[in-house]
């Protein structure tokens, strides 16, 4: 076994919890040395951008992440404006990713498009030559931009992650992204594919979400949100090492960061927070 660890390892703060309860999790995952706390923009629960902001001057150290931002739902610009605000405040502790978001929720705003790939490529493309403080004018089919400049652009750009799930997104994903972002209901297997897909880009890295549940009535609550949501895969329930376990399998088949999502039936989410940095990492070091 290596000396450094085999990937990073972070906790989900799920959106079905309140967010006043943001602030005892973000100072709970840095006091026990958790690498990444991720967030998630799910309509209608609470604003990505707001809560990853406070969750990063909540804390120090903690590296905040936001998986995703769904496209559809803001302006380019706005978002380029929003992301650079966040790493011109926060350095290199916000990580953000962007995706197609969920279709029926993005048809309940009117923002469905009739082409998501369309526009997630026009997207992608965008933000990016954006946050590298690029001039940029399209007259794309979704993306229609002219002479916008950010007037405060990060520096340096910062990656750009890309939710993916079936394979032609996750193409785009190697093709646009500096990372890809895979779901929950992801096996070694389908972390490999993706790999393979992804091709040779350098520096790309790919982040994996894990369903994950630990003591008692952990395997009854995976259950439930298996059925609910229905995952193929229902991720791991058990004790560390059994979690580690998984952790280190999806590690080998190439995940460089794997991010452990508890369910929304989480009794302690600090207490999660602390078993995924406390029990779970000394486990996959």
């Amino acid at each position: 076994m290596d000396d450094g660890p085999v990937t990073e390892l972070g906790a989900i703060f799920l959106p079905q919890q309140p967010p006043e309860r943001l602030r005892d999790v973000a100072r709970a995952a840095e006091d026990a040395g958790l690498e990444q706390l991720w967030l998630w923009e799910d309509c209608f629960f609470t604003s990505g951008v707001a809560a990853a902001a406070a969750a990063l001057a909540f804390t120090s150290r903690l590296r905040v992440g936001i998986g995703i931002l769904p496209v559809p739902l803001r302006n380019v610009a706005l978002a380029a404006m929003e992301i650079a605000t966040l790493h011109r405040l926060f350095g290199d502790r916000p990580i953000v990713g962007i995706g197609h978001g969920v279709q029926d929720w993005m048809g309940q705003v009117g923002a469905r498009a009739a082409s998501p790939m369309t526009l997630l490529d026009e997207y992608a493309t965008a933000l990016r030559a954006l946050l590298h403080g690029e001039t940029v004018t399209s007259q794309g089919r979704y993306v229609r931009l002219d002479g916008v400049r950010l007037e405060w652009p990060p520096s340096p750009p910062p990656p750009l992650l890309i939710g993916a799930t079936g394979p032609r997104t996750v193409s785009l994903a190697g093709r646009l992204g500096d990372g890809t972002i895979l779901a929950g209901d992801t096996t070694p297997a389908g972390v490999r594919a993706a790999v393979d897909r992804i091709g040779p880009a350098e520096g790309h890295k790919v982040v994996v979400f894990l369903p994950a549940s630990t003591g008692p009535g952990a395997a009854e609550r995976l259950a439930r949100q298996q059925e609910k949501f229905g995952a193929e895969w229902p991720g791991v329930a058990g004790d560390a090492a059994q979690v580690a376990d998984v952790v280190r399998q999806l590690a080998e088949a190439g995940a460089d960061a794997v991010i452990l999502d508890p369910t929304p039936e989480e009794p302690s989410p600090e207490g999660f927070v602390r078993f995924v940095a406390e029990e779970v990492r000394p486990l996959v070091n």
